[in-house]
């Protein structure tokens, strides 16, 4: 079935994901914000946390929610596509008449475009082990890295040490 969050305060980390999930969005215009501020917190997110936000924002309010962490009023998230109206109450109840929701999923398929729809988000929360080990081997090799870049700091500091001529 069609599925709205109603956002009528604020909405952080966790909660603004559990509203991604939704299908539609309302938010309060005059209250609350929405804002990804893992980055601030220094919690990286796991790609199935990533993925729902990647399929349903553009690209530029993507990389923005991710990367600077902005609290995002009602106005500001209607203009950047993460709601998709606002409102209280009334308004969300005018939304499903207009849209005609109600009547949507009778055909028992909803479900069924929903999934193919979020084909990839589905597949990353089913292959979250996989994730893991990417992750990993991602961490593992840096580690690698930075490790042979100390040593061929200190070898050239042994060894070019005082040879300088600036």
């Amino acid at each position: 079935m069609p599925t709205i969050a109603h956002l009528n305060g604020h909405a952080f980390a966790g909660g603004f994901m559990l509203a991604m999930y939704h299908d539609y969005r309302i938010m309060n215009p005059k209250r609350g914000f929405l804002c990804l501020n893992e980055i601030d917190l220094g919690v990286p997110l796991q790609a199935p946390m990533m993925d729902i936000f990647r399929a349903k924002l553009s690209p530029t309010t993507f990389r923005d929610i991710v990367l600077e962490g902005p609290r995002v009023g009602g106005t500001d998230a209607l203009q950047k596509g993460i709601v998709d109206g606002l409102g209280g109450a009334e308004e969300v109840f005018g939304f499903i008449a207009e849209r005609q929701l109600v009547g949507k999923a009778a055909t028992g398929i909803y479900g069924i475009m929903k999934e193919e729809m979020y084909r990839t988000v589905l597949g990353g929360l089913d292959g979250h082990k996989q994730n893991l080990e990417w992750r990993e081997s991602i961490e593992e090799g840096k580690g690698v890295l930075e490790k042979e870049a100390v040593k061929r700091v200190e070898e050239w500091e042994k060894n070019e040490k005082g040879k300088a001529k600036l």
